[in-house]
């Protein structure tokens, strides 16, 4: 059994890979620049991009089971292709935002409209949804953390349910590897409901320093996040945290069903980052 894995080097690609590996499964990975992947040993390691479906083909030659990156674009046709290969079951990173079926929801039609074209390919199907990643800490705080010890946000009291990547990888890697999965769409969060504001708490034990928090308007916000964010991501992310204080989370135990052990805490997603928010030195001067 091969296993083909999309998005080889992102956060959560990269980690199914580990787990594949350690399952003595034979792993190919997709990647837009092998030279640059810095994959381990034993991965076979194709060149392509799921935007451009037809680079697919020779790394889907022998491949049985697929983890799918999700590129609404392109996700009919790569997934007809898939099973033109003979690939018999797709597991796909999608998202619990899914779920909001407002219209308004720019996260959840992106990867509603990827589900829909595997579920359509015929080919059998997993879908992995996680909420908030832990890890989206890094692009919103982790500079002002290296940089001036401070995070700035709005809604400190919003409470959140961050997930690990790795338990992410983990119920993927599952649903590939095991049977008993297929027709099952997994809602994952983190095991704690934790505040923003005890995040930091948590961020600050982890990297062994002292970190401010400073709550600032959802405009000021709205400003900031503007300026590296698209305006409609900036907005489900302040909605998320609107209505988080109005009506708080709960956390679900799908990662312990699935994988048989609880999800990683924040505290544990911080301990395992904790040189991400190391400051930065300062180059020699020539």
């Amino acid at each position: 059994m091969t296993v083909l894995v999309t998005g080889a080097t992102g956060s959560v690609g990269r980690l199914v890979i580990d787990l594949l590996l350690s399952a003595g499964v034979p792993v190919r990975a997709l990647t837009r620049n092998p030279a640059a992947a810095a994959l381990p040993a034993g991965v076979e390691v194709h060149e392509g991009d799921l935007r451009h479906p037809h680079t697919l083909r020779a790394a889907l030659g022998g491949v049985e089971r697929l983890y799918l990156f999700p590129v609404p674009e392109s996700a009919r046709e790569v997934a007809a292709i898939a099973r033109e290969a003979g690939v018999r079951r797709i597991v796909v990173l999608s998202s619990s935002s899914v779920l909001d079926t407002s219209g308004d929801n720019h996260s959840g039609e992106h990867h509603r409209a990827v589900e829909h074209a595997v579920e359509e390919s015929g080919v059998e199907w997993t879908f992995v949804r996680p909420g908030e990643f832990a890890a989206n800490v890094l692009w919103r705080w982790a500079d002002s953390v290296r940089t001036e010890d401070v995070v700035r946000a709005p809604y400190g009291d919003a409470p959140r349910v961050l997930i690990h990547e790795a338990d992410v990888a983990a119920v993927a890697a599952a649903a590939l590897l095991e049977d008993g999965h297929a027709g099952r769409s997994y809602v994952l969060t983190g095991p704690e409901t934790i505040t923003q504001a005890d995040m930091v708490r948590a961020m600050a034990e982890a990297i062994g320093r002292p970190l401010a928090f400073e709550e600032i308007t959802p405009e000021e916000a709205r400003q900031s996040m503007g300026t590296f964010m698209p305006s409609a991501v900036v907005e489900m992310v302040l909605g998320y945290l609107a209505d988080a204080v109005a009506h708080p989370p709960v956390p679900v135990d799908t990662v312990e069903r699935v994988t048989g052990r609880p999800a990683r805490t924040f505290a544990q997603w911080a301990a395992d980052h904790a040189a991400d928010f190391a400051p930065r030195r300062e180059k020699p001067s020539a």
